[in-house]
């Protein structure tokens, strides 16, 4: 099916889907990792537009942005199919794909950054949006039913990287009393071999925000209005 390159960053939790999704394929690719602070000629060349990770190159030809590249790898190689054949079901899968991202990633990242006297309920805003995925896979192996399906690789990239913001932020997301299938899940999910081999681990954020500088700007704008 031709030459497939990954143009990415390993701590990124967007990036890790895209390799997921690839190795369920059983697809070869070539791995490039991006410096994201120095952005090289090859991504302004293939994201000219937003300059952005992760971008699939597949014979030449540019794809971006992680949930329409699972799309187009679920296309272009059958096997292991990622999204439900029946278009409802299929339309289901992308609208919560889309919720992850743009309302459970951005509400958690925002609790991390909430300022001491809004953090309470800055949390209580993430772990609503955390509950709702939590009854989502209540009884269920995996979102997709019995296999990894689309959403399961959307979803799986939220574990670490909450641990990750409870440790930046000083703050509690994940209880597993209130979300116990969420927890289960993340748990096992975490654990299977392709996807452990691949995730971003807590500790390599931490110390990746911690030797940039990053912690340290995210902690003082949470108390500047403290002072």
């Amino acid at each position: 099916m031709g030459e497939v390159k990954v143009i990415g960053a390993s701590l990124s939790s967007f990036c890790c889907r895209i390799e997921w999704a690839l190795k369920l394929k059983g697809v070869e690719y070539e791995y490039i990792e991006e410096d994201l602070r120095n952005k090289s000629p090859i991504l302004l060349q293939y994201n000219p537009v937003h300059k952005k990770i992760p971008v699939l190159v597949h014979n030449g030809k540019p794809v971006a942005e992680s949930l329409v590249i699972l799309e187009y790898i679920d296309e272009t190689w059958q096997e292991n199919p990622l999204l439900p054949k029946d278009p409802l079901e299929k339309s289901t899968a992308r609208f919560w794909a889309r919720f992850v991202d743009e309302k459970c990633i951005l509400s958690a990242w925002d609790a991390c950054r909430a300022e001491e006297h809004e953090k309470e309920r800055a949390v209580e805003s993430a772990q609503e949006s955390l509950g709702i995925i939590d009854k989502l896979i209540e009884g269920k192996k995996f979102f997709g039913g019995e296999t990894i399906g689309f959403l399961d690789l959307v979803v799986g990239s939220l574990p670490n990287w909450l641990k990750f913001l409870e440790e930046l932020g000083g703050i509690k997301l994940v209880d597993a009393e209130k979300f116990p299938s969420f927890h289960e899940w993340s748990k096992k999910f975490v654990e299977i071999p392709f996807i452990k081999e691949k995730i971003p681990m807590p500790d390599d954020l931490i110390n990746y925000f911690t030797t940039s500088g990053l912690a340290k700007t995210i902690r003082g704008s949470a108390l500047a209005n403290n002072k």
